[in-house]
């Protein structure tokens, strides 16, 4: 029976990644960047911490019509999709039910990016240092896609950041990301909740409360000096 590391809360959790991220603390070229909505309250206590500027990365999960829980790929900004291609073979998903999911996440996308920023435009990347947050990882296809999609962007390192994920996830992970911090990686890995005493859903007003508190803490996230 395995003993995974369990985090009282999101909150503690950034506390504990925050130790493992000291070597970042106080740059000015860093920014942290949160997977929406649980890694918000992680990325949070991480900028806090290393006394960096906090955002969003917003990517939505293209879930197996009919089984929504499992997912078959991802969208995020910049019309990047990344497609898991075995299970699409494998389930013989047609092109069309993926183009479908597709049009609806990046609907889905767009609102939630308005509804996280109220206007603000999206932190510049190009030159910096990135630490992507999320509160867990499990296959991997969500932070694939944003790792996707900040390349595009130009950044000089990518720094994928999470208190748990299976040890084949990180693996997969250190193959597109510069570096992958993860603290706990229970096997068999059943679900990102049994490494929390407490995970709550989070609502979009939630979100919203950490990020303007966040910038009221530090300017906009601008380009690196």
């Amino acid at each position: 029976m395995w003993r995974s590391t369990v985090f009282e809360d999101r909150s503690d959790a950034g506390r504990r990644l925050a130790a493992r991220l000291g070597r970042y603390a106080g740059r000015r070229d860093v920014l942290v960047l949160a997977l929406p909505r649980g890694g918000v309250p992680v990325a949070a206590e991480v900028a806090r911490v290393l006394d960096a500027p906090l955002d969003v990365m917003v990517v939505r999960r293209l879930g197996v019509p009919g089984h929504e829980e499992v997912a078959m790929g991802a969208v995020a900004r910049g019309g990047v999709r990344v497609l898991n291609q075995e299970l699409v073979r494998r389930l013989r998903i047609p092109p069309r039910t993926i183009d479908r999911e597709t049009g609806v996440e990046r609907a889905e996308l767009e609102r939630r990016e308005r509804a996280f920023r109220g206007g603000r435009p999206p932190p510049a990347v190009r030159g910096r240092t990135v630490i992507l947050v999320d509160d867990g990882i499990a296959t991997g296809s969500t932070a694939l896609a944003a790792i996707a999609a900040l390349r595009a962007q130009g950044p000089a390192r990518i720094v994928v950041a999470t208190p748990t994920a299976p040890l084949s996830t990180c693996e997969a992970l250190r193959a597109e990301a510069d570096e992958v911090v993860c603290i706990s990686s229970p096997e068999p890995f059943l679900a990102i909740s049994l490494s929390y005493e407490e995970f709550p859903q989070l609502t979009d007003d939630e979100v919203r409360a950490s990020l303007e508190w966040a910038a009221r803490q530090r300017p906009p996230a601008g380009a690196p000096a």
